[in-house]
């Protein structure tokens, strides 16, 4: 049975940068860019900065033991093949 999940929407991270003395900083999420707004202010000198927050993976570092059985399987898988290729 084939299930389809439904794709989250993505969620948009809008940062509006003051250039003035201020230099204040609007943070705005929501899954529409309100370009308009973002047009207004970058015409009174702004800064935009968009991205979108979708969920991201995070990748640890591996230990030096886990990087060493790794390894010692791949060698095995090639040594295993090896031998069934020559028998």
């Amino acid at each position: 049975m084939l299930m389809y999940r439904k794709p989250k929407p993505s969620i948009f991270q809008v940062l509006l940068l003051d250039n003035g003395k201020s230099q204040d900083v609007e943070v705005q999420e929501s899954e529409q860019v309100n370009f308009s707004q973002i047009k207004e202010h970058l015409r009174s000198g702004g800064s935009v900065f968009i991205t979108s927050k979708d969920k991201q993976k995070i990748v640890y570092p591996k230990t030096k033991a886990q990087r060493n059985l790794s390894t010692s399987r791949r060698n095995l898988g090639f040594i295993f093949r090896q031998q069934i290729k020559n028998a």
